[in-house]
C-alpha cells in the first residue's frame, strides 16, 4: 500500500543518506558536517513515525508536514495572489482598499469603470437626480441629535462612528488611536462592553459606553449591576451616550469568557474585576428580564447619568421581541434615545462558526422590520436608529440611512484605517499590525500619532461621499434618503425600489385593529412582562399539562 511503501522509502533513504555520507567523510572528513542538516530531518521523520496524534504524520513520515505548512500559507496566498477585487471575506478587497486609500489621503478614484457586474441578482444603486445639487467648496458635517424628551444632555452626534470594540480585544495603542481620532475628526467613539479603560479617556474622545451582561465597569463583587459605580462613570464627561448591550450581530445570544490569563491588571481596571481571575459574560442581563424590565432600566441609567442619552443595542431575533418591546414603551411611556441594531453579519475576534454564520437576522433585514415597528407604534420620531454591520462606504451608509436608519456605526472599517489586514489572527493574540492583541511587543507597531490620523482622515472622507451622494440624489442632507432612493435588481428581468421590497408602514397602525397583515403574528406573540412568546408560552404549558395527566387504563 502507498503509506506502507512510503514509510519503508524514508527508512531506505535515510539509511541511504547517512551511509553515503560516512563514506564521504572517510575521504573528505568536513563531509560529516551534513549530518548537522540531514541528522534532524531524520530525526523528525522518526518522530512522526511512532506518535499516535495524526495518521498523516504517521503513514507518511516527513513529507506528510508538507500540509500543515500549505495549510498555514493558504489565506495569504489567496488573498495576495489569487483574490480580484471583488473577492474575499468577509470584506471584499475592494473595499479594504478603498478604506487603505482613505485613511492614507491617497487618491480613491477607480478607472476604466465598475468591477461589479451590474446584471447581478442583487446588485443595488443609488437614484441620481436630473437636478442634482454642487456641493463643491461646502463644508458639510451632517449631525444627528441623539435624545428623546426625557433626555437633558442630548448628544449631536456624527452619521458614522467607531462601533463597539472593547480594550482587552484591541490593543491598548489601537484604542488610544481610535480615541484620538476621533477626537480629531468630531465624531464619538463606542466603549465596547469591556469597560471604560484609561486608554479611552487620554486622548479625551467622546465616548459611547456600552454596557453588556457583565456590567463591567459598573459591576459588584458578584457580577450584578452596582448603580453607584455606574453613576461614577456615567458622569465623565467624556462619556455622551450609554448604550445597553442585549445582543451583538456576531454572535447573539451567546455569553462570554474573560480567561484568568488574559485577565491582566490594567483589563481588570477597566473592567471592575479581581486580575488573574475567570470572569464571565452571561448570554442574558440579570438586570431586567422583560421588555417592561428593560424600559425601567434604561429610566434608571438616565437618571443615574444626569440626564444622558440612553439606549440598547440589539441583533433582531424574533420579530416578536422588538414589538414586545415598542409594546412596552406605549404601555409604560418609557422609551429609549436610540436603538442600536447589528446585523447577523457583524465581526468579532472570536465566536462559534455556528453563531457567526447562523445566528441573528441581516442587518437590512432586521433595521427595516425595527424602524417600521416604532413608525407602526407611532414613536419612531422620540428615538434615534443607528445601523452596523459591514459598513465600509458611502453608500453602505445611503442604503442603512435609506431604510429608516438616522446614524451609523463601523468597526471593521476603522479597524483597516488602523492598518488591519484581515489576516483573520484576530483570536490567536498574534495579530501583525498590532491592533487586535495584546501582545506589547506587537502593539507597539501601531504608531498612535500616524493612525490617529488615518483614523480621522477615513472618517472626513467617507462623510464627503455621503455628502457628494446624497446631492447627486437631489437632495440637502442624508436625512432625506429614504427607500425610494435605492435600487436592487432581483432577477435578470426585475428591478425594485427599497419601498417595494420592505413596504413602509402607516404611523399608528399598529396601535389600532386590524394590524397589517405581517405583524399579526408578532402582534399575538408579544408580551410586555416576558420576552418569552405568549405561542411558545402556551405550547410549553400545554406539554406540562400532558405530563401531569394520568394515563388512561
Amino acid at each position: 500500500m502507498l503509506h506502507s511503501s512510503t514509510r519503508s522509502l524514508f527508512v531506505v533513504i535515510s539509511i541511504g543518506v547517512v551511509l553515503a555520507i560516512v563514506v564521504m567523510a572517510l575521504a573528505w572528513p568536513p563531509v560529516l558536517w551534513a549530518f548537522l542538516v540531514v541528522g534532524p530531518l531524520i530525526g523528525i521523520g522518526a518522530l512522526d513515525m511512532t506518535q499516535t496524534r495524526h495518521s498523516l504524520r504517521r503513514n507518511f513520515p516527513l513529507v506528510g508536514r508538507a500540509r500543515w505548512l500549505m495549510e498555514g500559507v493558504r489565506p495569504f496566498i489567496r488573498q495576495y495572489f489569487m483574490e480580484s477585487e471583488t473577492d474575499g471575506a468577509p470584506v471584499p478587497r475592494v473595499f479594504r482598499s478603498v478604506v487603505y486609500q482613505r485613511a492614507k489621503g491617497h487618491d480613491d478614484t477607480v478607472p476604466f469603470g465598475t468591477k461589479f457586474d451590474t446584471y447581478r441578482d442583487g446588485y443595488e444603486w443609488i437614484a441620481h437626480a436630473v437636478a442634482a445639487l454642487d456641493i463643491h467648496g461646502k463644508e458639510m458635517h451632517p449631525r444627528v441629535r441623539v435624545g428623546g424628551t426625557a433626555c437633558t444632555q442630548p448628544y449631536d452626534a456624527s452619521v458614522l462612528n467607531v462601533s463597539a470594540m472593547s480594550f482587552g480585544s484591541l490593543s491598548p495603542n489601537a484604542v488610544r488611536a481610535l480615541n484620538s481620532g476621533a477626537s480629531n475628526g468630531g465624531f464619538a467613539h463606542n466603549t465596547g462592553e469591556g469597560g471604560i479603560s484609561r486608554y479611552h479617556l487620554q486622548p479625551g474622545g467622546d465616548l459611547i459606553w456600552q454596557i453588556g451582561t457583565g456590567y463591567f465597569g459598573c459591576r459588584d463583587d458578584n457580577g450584578n449591576f452596582n448603580p453607584d459605580a455606574f453613576r461614577e462613570n456615567a458622569c465623565r464627561d467624556s462619556v455622551r451616550m450609554i448604550e445597553i448591550k442585549i445582543s451583538q450581530g456576531a454572535k447573539p445570544g451567546h455569553g462570554g469568557l474573560l480567561p484568568a490569563i488574559k485577565n491582566t491588571p490594567e483589563i481588570a481596571e477597566a473592567r471592575g474585576v479581581t486580575p488573574g481571575t475567570l470572569v464571565a459574560s452571561p448570554p442574558g442581563h440579570t438586570a431586567f428580564s422583560s421588555p417592561r424590565g428593560l424600559l425601567e432600566f434604561v429610566q434608571t441609567l438616565r437618571e443615574l447619568s444626569g440626564g444622558k442619552p440612553v439606549g440598547f443595542k440589539l441583533c433582531v431575533g424574533r420579530e416578536s421581541d422588538v414589538v414586545a418591546i415598542c409594546k412596552a414603551m406605549v404601555e409604560t411611556g418609557i422609551k429609549p434615545d436610540f436603538i442600536t441594531v447589528d446585523g447577523g453579519e457583524g465581526g468579532t475576534g472570536a465566536a462559534p462558526l455556528e453563531f457567526t454564520n447562523s445566528v441573528g437576522m441581516p442587518l437590512r433585514d432586521g433595521l427595516a422590520f425595527v424602524c417600521d415597528c416604532l413608525s407602526g407604534f407611532d414613536v419612531k420620531h422620540d428615538i434615534t436608529v443607528i445601523a452596523v454591520g459591514k459598513i465600509f462606504t458611502a453608500f453602505h451608509m445611503a442604503k442603512n440611512l435609506a431604510i429608516g436608519a438616522d446614524l451609523c456605526y463601523s468597526a471593521r472599517g476603522f479597524m483597516m484605517s488602523l492598518g488591519c489586514v484581515q489576516s483573520l489572527v484576530c483570536n490567536t493574540n498574534h495579530c501583525p499590525t498590532g491592533v487586535a492583541t495584546q501582545d506589547p511587543k506587537l502593539a507597539a507597531g501601531l504608531v498612535v500619532t500616524d493612525k490617529s490620523e488615518r483614523v480621522t482622515r477615513y472618517h472626513g472622507e467617507s462623510i464627503e461621499r455621503l455628502c457628494e451622494l446624497v446631492a447627486a440624489a437631489g437632495l440637502t442632507s442624508p436625512s432625506e434618503l429614504n427607500r425610494t432612493h435605492i435600487y436592487r435588481r432581483v432577477s435578470q428581468t426585475e428591478v425594485k425600489r427599497y419601498d417595494q421590497l420592505m413596504p413602509y408602514v402607516e404611523v399608528g397602525s399598529l396601535l389600532r385593529q386590524p394590524v397589517p397583515e405581517r405583524f399579526e403574528h408578532s402582534i399575538a406573540e408579544a408580551q410586555v412582562d416576558s420576552f418569552q412568546p405568549m405561542a411558545c408560552m402556551a405550547r410549553h404549558a400545554e406539554g406540562i399539562a400532558e405530563l401531569d395527566t394520568p394515563a388512561s387504563a
